[in-house]
Order: C-alpha cells, then structure tokens, then sequence
C-alpha cells in the first residue's frame, strides 16, 4: 500500500519587541529512503530571504536561516508532499543466538552514538528505580524485548499535552507519569540503551488513521510526532511508537534521526535585542490512498 500526505507545518514566532537578528536551524525536511519519497517540499519565510541545506552528522538534511534586519516576528512555513510505503510486519523474534550477535555489532562506530548517554537519554537515578519498580528486564530475544518495552511503556504513562516541554528530562515523565511523545521516546531510548540495544530517537510525524472501511483519505490537526528505532541484526533499523504501542508503519512519517531531540529539533535558533518571545505552531497532515489505475498526478 503506498499513502500520499500532504504535510504543512507552520511556526510564529513572535518578539515583545522588534529584534535585530535571527539565526536559526531547521530540521522540517522528510527524509528519504525506501520505504519513503520525498516528491515536494518548501519552506516560506517572514521576512523573506535566503535559506541554505546542509547535511547533519547523522545524514539528515536540515536548513539555515539568518535575519538580520529589525523584526518583530519571524513566520516559518514548510510544505511537503511524501509518499510512504508499507513494509513487511515486523517478527515477534529474531532467530536464536540474537543477543550475541548483537553485542558484537555494537563495536561499530556508527552505532556507537546510539549506545551512549546524551542530553536527553541517560541513565539516572529516577530512570533506575523506574525500572526496578516494574520489574523491566530483557527477555531472552532482543527483538521480543522491545516489542515488550514498547507495551510496559505505553501502559505506564498517561499522554498528557502540555505536561512538559521541549527541555524537560526524563525524570519529569518518570516521576508523574504524564507526558508527550518525546518523552516516551527519550524514556525508551535510555532503557534500550542500558541493554546495550543501539537506539535512536526518531522525530517527524503521524499521519491520520484511516477515515473509513475504503481507506480512503482524512485528515489530521496535530503537532510533530517522535518514536524511536532500534537496530538489529537481520532486521537493521527497526521503528517502534511508544506513544501508540506500534511498530513503524506508513503512518509514520520520518524527518530526522539523531541521539535525542537536542539533535532534531524542528527549529533551534537566537536572536539579538531586549525581547521576549512566543512560539505558536500548527501543524496539518493530510492523507489520501494512491490507486495507481486511478492516478492523474499529485493532489
């Protein structure tokens, strides 16, 4: 099955005052890869002026931006036409004798990133006794283990918007049990983590669910999704929602990979001058099955 999506994300950000300089960094771009095309995307801004690509260490494609003329609000729009494939399901186990083949493969420098702490995916006291308290361990399969981490997180956390945000660590969701995908996302990465799983944090977004029985179209008003994706040998790369309980699918529509959020923040930039500011966000994922006997070009 391949969905089309249309996908608009705008951000408003507004000064108490009129600022002399924004620098900025953007990561809105949808990746790339086989199970996802990329067939449009384009960024607007306000004040208008030039945008530069470039390549992150984690092979993402963001952009930059600088401002240098008095403003008292910067509007970003992105817009992106995507085509995502569904894959085949993922097994419940890998074949026997998995784990030793798993902690030979974390010698390889790629994945080492994803096996170490960063700023938002670390061990810490709270994260420890988390773990104790539920009773957490591996299984004797790795991929059985994440399939199980995935469940016990969902179960253990009430999604819960504006419960935290963007800098807030792990120990926030740990100890009310309230908050929003990027938190199960840091939370599932840090245990996946101290089982020696390499584990990446994933951000992007999540398409809507099917309007009907036809499978149709529909429509979504939300914010930026996050998930993670663990490696494996004979599977690679392996997309897990905590947030939902699911494996990747089709939904799931990637931006950009890297250790935590610190590394794919949607946007992350300063400016100059004595102000306050506001951030607003909108973000709209639209969906329409393709038939390929129907297809007359893009909607």
């Amino acid at each position: 099955m391949i969905v089309r999506y249309v996908i608009e994300h705008a951000m408003e950000f507004r000064y108490s005052r009129p600022v002399h300089l924004s620098v900025m960094t953007l990561h809105l771009r949808p990746a790339q890869h086989r199970r996802q095309i990329l067939r449009d995307f384009s960024i607007d801004t306000d004040p208008a002026g030039p945008l530069f690509s470039f390549s992150d260490p984690f092979g993402n494609t963001g952009h930059f931006l600088d401002r240098p003329a008095p403003h008292d609000m910067l509007v970003l729009k992105a817009r992106s036409r995507v085509e995502a494939v569904s894959g085949e399901p993922v097994p419940a186990r890998l074949a026997p004798g998995s784990w030793p083949l798993l902690r030979n493969a974390a010698g390889d420098p790629d994945l080492w990133p994803m096996l170490n702490p960063s700023r938002f995916v670390r061990p810490s006291p709270a994260l420890k006794a988390f773990v104790e308290v539920r009773n957490l361990k591996p299984a004797d399969d790795p991929l059985a283990t994440v399939h199980e981490l995935c469940a016990d997180l969902h179960a253990a956390f009430e999604y819960a918007p504006g419960a935290t945000d963007a800098g807030s660590p792990i120990e926030h969701i740990l100890e009310t049990g309230r908050g929003v995908c990027q938190d199960y996302a840091h939370v599932m990465a840090s245990i996946a983590r101290l089982w020696r799983i390499p584990c990446r944090y994933v951000s992007g977004y999540l398409g809507p669910p099917p309007a009907d029985a036809s499978r149709r179209e529909g429509m979504a008003s939300s914010h930026s999704h996050a998930w993670v994706e663990c490696w494996f040998p004979e599977l690679g790369w392996t997309a897990f929602d905590p947030t939902n309980d699911t494996v990747g699918d089709e939904r799931h529509v990637r931006v950009a990979v890297g250790r935590d959020y610190a590394d794919v923040a949607p946007a992350r930039g300063v400016y100059r001058g004595e102000a306050e500011s506001t951030l607003e966000t909108l973000v709209s994922v639209s969906r329409r099955l393709w038939d390929p006997a129907q297809d007359h070009g893009c909607s």
